[in-house]
């Protein structure tokens, strides 16, 4: 079924009413999904729940100026997720930039090969960066000329805090954001999870279990997808 906007615009569009019309979120979202042929909101996010096994429609969902976050705990598919996320990008013609500070270049071929990529058929438009000088502003340079609706892929977020010579997490993804929303580029971020995350808990993570060794605004970002057993649902992120 086909909705008169992306999801999280609508999320948007119900904040905005609540906010207008001093009424109660939930009244908010379940005017919007009424709108939508839904009796609830609740049926209406059901009916969306994201599908991992479709990266080319997951790609879809994401407007230029995006700044996701793919979080999971290791061994989740939330690398792999996000290579298929830049060969989608890659295939629809996008330029797209993977940078990695946790493989190197013939670790992130491997990868592609694995998923049926052809890295030369895709040369020129997939760019691979495993270099030791990854922050914000080695990937704000390596963007300077990238189109709008070209896709960066960061690998991953919180090696962006690990050395000392670089500004604070806060101030580098501040400075991504800025860049995404001004350009019209999508930047996603793979994401750790605390290793405290129990599934028998709760079957998959949320915001409260993403690793975070110093403070930062998770406002910063507009989606995050969270990964855990082959399931992914998308989590409401705090407003900015």
């Amino acid at each position: 079924m086909r909705y008169s906007a992306p999801i999280h615009r609508l999320k948007r569009a119900a904040k905005l009413a609540a906010r207008q019309q001093a009424i109660p979120l939930h009244a908010a979202l379940d005017s919007i999904a009424r709108q939508e042929g839904f009796a609830s909101w609740s049926l209406l996010a059901a009916r969306h729940a994201p599908d991992a096994t479709d990266p080319a429609s997951l790609l879809a969902t994401l407007d230029p100026g995006e700044r996701l976050l793919i979080a999971a705990r290791p061994r989740q598919g939330k690398t792999l997720l996000a290579l298929q996320l830049a060969v989608a990008g890659a295939r629809a013609g996008r330029q797209v930039h993977f940078f990695s500070m946790d493989y190197t270049p013939t670790d992130v071929r491997e990868k592609l090969q694995a998923l049926g990529a052809d890295t030369d058929d895709l040369s020129g438009r997939l760019h691979i960066d495993c270099s030791d000088d990854i922050c914000a502003d080695h990937v704000i340079a390596a963007l300077e000329t990238a189109p709008r609706k070209s896709i960066a892929v960061i690998d991953y977020l919180q090696l962006l805090d690990q050395r000392r010579s670089t500004p604070p997490v806060q101030q580098q993804v501040e400075s991504l954001s800025r860049l995404a929303r001004a350009r019209g580029l999508v930047i996603a971020f793979i994401c750790q999870i605390d290793r405290s995350f129990d599934s028998a808990a709760s079957p998959l993570p949320g915001l409260a279990d993403i690793r975070l060794p110093n403070p930062l605004d998770l406002s910063l970002f507009s989606r995050a997808w969270f990964l855990h057993a082959g399931a992914l649902r998308e989590v409401e992120l705090p407003a900015g």
